[in-house]
């Protein structure tokens, strides 16, 4: 199948009618008015929708190929208050993006700050838009080599109220809470179901290093 069949529009294809910010805090939230061309011809009306706009992020998947290990942490999130059992969530290490920062670069420094991992080699899982219906949010993903024989303990940055609980865990451990339905953020469901498929000759390339 061609691009152009795959891919049916450019960014040429939408016009920004006007744009306002409505609230400026932890994220923006922001107001556009605007049209988009439509598959058969022509153009949609003016519609008014809101986005939150948000820095975009780098998660990582810790993983030690030697112990068959992965590092997954544990903390208090806002937006699951309405979780029917804890707002206290399993995660992959993530962490936001200063302007002109590498998306790499950030996963390997919120690994040392957030679970105190050294990466020792990155692979790069994949790029998305979180929530593309009312969000900007775009998020790159990476499993990175480590040595998890003294993973674990609190960690987190005081000055950003972070309380992060660290742990290891065998990967068919992990595979297991994914199937369960134990782990509901689409980083660690994305990172951990890759894993599942690939790490096999993942282990094979990063042994021999």
């Amino acid at each position: 199948m061609t691009e152009e069949k795959i891919q049916s529009f450019t960014k040429n294809d939408f016009e920004i009618v006007n744009r306002k910010t409505v609230y400026e805090g932890f994220f923006s939230m922001v107001r556009y008015q605007l049209r988009y061309r439509l598959f058969d011809g022509g153009w949609s009306s003016t519609l008014t929708r809101e986005v939150m706009e948000r820095k975009s992020a780098a998660g990582i998947l810790p993983y030690d190929p030697i112990l068959d290990h992965v590092v997954l942490i544990e903390q208090f999130r806002p937006g699951s208050l309405a979780a029917p059992d804890s707002p206290w969530l399993l995660e992959v290490v993530a962490g936001v993006l200063d302007p002109d920062e590498n998306p790499a670069d950030v996963a390997a420094r919120e690994a040392v700050e957030e679970a105190g991992c050294e990466i020792l080699d990155l692979y790069p899982i994949c790029e998305y838009f979180v929530s593309p219906g009312g969000s900007n949010e775009y998020f790159s993903l990476y499993c990175g080599r480590i040595d998890a024989s003294e993973a674990g303990g609190i960690h987190g940055l005081k000055e950003e109220n972070e309380d992060i609980r660290t742990f290891t865990l065998q990967a068919d451990e992990a595979f297991m809470l994914l199937q369960e339905g134990k782990i509901r953020t689409s980083p660690a469901i994305i990172s951990l179901q890759w894993l599942q498929l690939n790490r096999d000759w993942l282990r094979q390339l990063w042994q021999t290093k």
